[in-house]
């Protein structure tokens, strides 16, 4: 089992936490276009980068963060898609079976970018 230090867990868990309580709270003031906008907030990125320090020093450092960078430029992309997916896919099915599918999409278009992303660099 890797070694998990519990203060950058407990840093994570507080910004993406604070994060969805953000935006719904957002949402539920100002609408659910501009939560969604908050929704997509990278905090959980922001979280892990900001915590990399922590654990890692000098060139670890930076090559930690360069994959974290990597990671979330794969997952950001999916989640684009996703979005769009849910968009189109709630309406046309219904938000349980419309979510369900965008979500998978989500896992089809984040591993498909990943192996890509494997194979290319």
């Amino acid at each position: 089992m890797p070694d998990i230090s519990l203060t950058p867990v407990i840093i994570r868990f507080f910004f993406g936490g604070s994060a969805v309580v953000a935006s719904t709270i957002i949402a539920r003031t100002f609408g659910g276009r501009l939560g969604g906008i908050f929704a997509a907030f990278p905090a959980v990125y922001i979280a892990a980068s900001l915590t990399l320090s922590l654990q890692y020093k000098n060139n670890d450092l930076l090559v930690m963060s360069r994959h974290i960078s990597q990671g979330a430029l794969v997952g950001m992309l999916a989640n684009i898609i996703c979005a769009i997916s849910a968009n189109k896919l709630i309406v046309s099915k219904g938000w349980q079976k419309g979510l369900t599918l965008a979500l998978l999409i989500w896992l089809l278009a984040a591993s498909i970018f990943y192996f890509t992303w494997q194979l290319l660099l």
